[in-house]
């Protein structure tokens, strides 16, 4: 059996979106040309350069359908569903090498407003948000915008808290506040 290798343009991905969690948006091209096994010449043809391969990187890889996935496998009832988030996120945020939410490391480490990842980065979190705003809405919450904002910037807090503090496990002591956030009436 015989198995292809991706293409230049799947290996820049690959390579930006491990390098750019492990080392931050800051990483070298050399770093992610030698990952990637490619040419400077690909990088150039794919994405136009550096910045273009992290904005692709970030709208190809939205970790917003992994939150689906879980949601999904966690049944049909709303409550469940957005419960089970925090269920996957105490699961991620205490796996070694979580470096935090690779979206808002991206929004922080690029202070150009221009850089096209900014777009990305606001596009999932618009994306998340709505996810959660529809599955409130079905779960009959009397604001879901609200609540989705309000789960979002749960996601966010247990995201960066776990950086510094995963031993506080912050999935674990925001789920209770998601409940209330689910909860009202």
């Amino acid at each position: 059996m015989t198995t292809t290798r991706p293409g230049p343009r799947e290996r820049l991905l690959t390579a930006a979106r491990e390098l750019t969690y492990t080392e931050g948006v800051h990483v070298g091209v050399d770093a992610i040309l030698k990952r990637a096994d490619v040419a400077r010449r690909s990088l150039y043809q794919h994405f136009g350069g550096k910045d273009g391969l992290l904005a692709e990187m970030l709208r190809v890889y939205h970790v917003e359908d992994r939150y689906r996935r879980v949601m999904d496998a966690a049944g049909t009832e709303p409550r469940a569903r957005l419960l089970a988030v925090f269920d996957e996120l105490e699961r991620v945020t205490t796996r070694e090498g979580f470096h935090g939410c690779r979206y808002t490391a991206a929004e922080l480490g690029l202070s150009d407003p221009g850089h096209p990842a900014h777009a990305e980065v606001r596009a999932y979190k618009v994306g998340l948000a709505e996810l959660f705003r529809e599955e409130l809405a079905r779960n009959g919450h009397p604001d879901p915008a609200l609540g989705a904002n309000q789960l979002a910037v749960l996601v966010d807090g247990v995201l960066a808290h776990a950086v510094t503090r995963p031993e506080a496990h912050p999935a674990l002591a925001a789920r209770p506040l998601a409940e209330l956030i689910l909860d009202a009436r």
